[in-house]
């Protein structure tokens, strides 16, 4: 159970940090807009394959079945 908990306070701290380490530079003005555009069509993309990879993943652990393993 610990485990869990120290986990998930892991993940939100590096949410936090990879969060504000976004808005730097989506804010920074001497980085052209076009970049900032680019990076963030990137960043979504990368989030899309990751969600839909982790969906998939959920979906074939139902329907999978071990034949020599017990439950």
């Amino acid at each position: 159970m610990w485990q869990n908990v120290a986990f998930i306070l892991i993940g939100l701290g590096v949410l936090v940090l990879i969060g504000w380490a976004v808005q730097g530079f989506f804010m920074a003005s001497e980085i052209p807009l076009l970049i900032r555009i680019a990076v963030g069509i990137i960043g979504a993309g990368v989030l899309i394959l990751v969600g839909i990879a982790i969906k998939d993943r959920l979906k074939r652990a139902k329907t999978e079945d071990f034949k020599e393993v017990e439950r």
